[in-house]
C-alpha cells in the first residue's frame, strides 16, 4: 500500500471523533493535505445522504473560545444555498471560509488564505463554485450594476474560454452554458491564486498545502472536485 494511501486512511480513521470534537493542535500538524481533503470529501458525502454528524454546540463554543486549529479554508460564492461547513459536515473551528460572489479571488482573499495555511496552519486551499451561480449567469449575460460590475469582470475571461456554443446559446438561459462557466470560472481562480500568491504557491511546491477546485451541485448536495493541477 503507497504511503499517501495510508496517510489517508489513518486520517479517515479520525473521522468520527474529530468531527464531533474540536480538531487539536497535534492532530492538525499530523495531518497531511491529501488526508484532509479526503476528511472533507467524505463529510461531504455524509451531508449529500443527510448523514450528519452530531455536534455540540456550546462544547464547541467553549472549546474554540482558547483557540482554533481549522484545517482548511474553503472561498466559496455568496449564494445561499451553499453553507459551507454543512456541505462538508464540519463545525465551529474546523474551516475557514471565505465568500463572495463568483467565488473569485482578491488581495483580501489570498490574504486570508496566506494567514489561514502559513500562519494559522490549514492544509487545503479549496476554490468551490456551483451550479446555476447567479454570478456567473450575470456574467454570461454581461450585466452591468454598480460595484458588481467590477466584479463580474473578473468571470468574464471564463466566459469567452468556453467555447463551442452559437452567440445566441451563451447567455444564462442556456444552463449547460452556464454550468461549464462556472467549472472554467473555478480552474481560473485556482490559476490566479497560483499566480498572485507567492506564499500559496511555494507551500503547495514544498506539500505543505493543496490548493484544489471543485463544484456544488445545487440538485444534489454532491461536491464534484476538479481537475486543478
Amino acid at each position: 500500500m503507497k504511503l499517501s494511501t495510508l496517510l489517508i486512511s489513518s486520517a479517515l480513521l479520525g473521522l468520527s471523533s474529530m468531527a464531533s470534537a474540536q480538531t487539536t493542535a497535534d492532530q492538525q500538524k499530523a495531518m497531511t493535505p491529501d488526508g484532509v481533503l479526503a476528511y472533507l470529501m467524505a463529510g461531504n458525502k455524509r451531508f449529500a445522504e443527510n448523514k450528519l454528524t452530531p455536534k455540540n454546540v456550546p462544547e464547541r463554543i467553549a472549546q474554540t473560545s482558547k483557540g482554533q486549529f481549522p484545517k482548511a479554508v474553503i472561498l466559496s460564492c455568496l449564494d445561499s444555498r451553499v453553507p459551507v461547513e454543512k456541505v462538508f459536515d464540519q463545525g465551529i473551528g474546523d474551516i475557514f471560509v471565505g465568500r463572495v460572489a463568483g467565488n473569485v479571488e482578491n488581495v483580501d482573499q489570498l490574504g486570508s488564505m496566506e494567514f489561514a495555511t502559513k500562519l494559522a496552519g490549514s492544509k487545503v486551499v479549496m476554490v468551490l463554485g456551483h451550479t446555476a451561480c447567479g454570478a456567473v449567469k450575470g456574467a454570461c449575460d454581461g450585466a452591468k450594476m454598480g460595484n458588481l460590475t467590477a466584479l463580474l469582470s473578473k468571470i468574464e475571461p471564463a466566459v469567452k474560454a468556453v467555447d463551442g456554443y452559437k452567440p445566441e446559446e451563451r447567455n444564462s438561459k442556456n444552463i449547460e452554458f452556464v454550468n461549464k462557466v462556472v467549472n472554467q470560472n473555478v480552474h481560473q481562480t485556482v490559476a490566479d491564486i497560483r499566480k498572485r500568491s507567492e506564499i500559496l504557491a511555494q507551500l503547495e511546491k514544498e506539500g505543505k498545502i493543496k490548493i484544489v477546485g471543485g463544484v456544488y451541485d445545487l440538485k444534489t448536495g454532491k461536491v464534484t472536485l476538479l481537475d486543478t493541477k
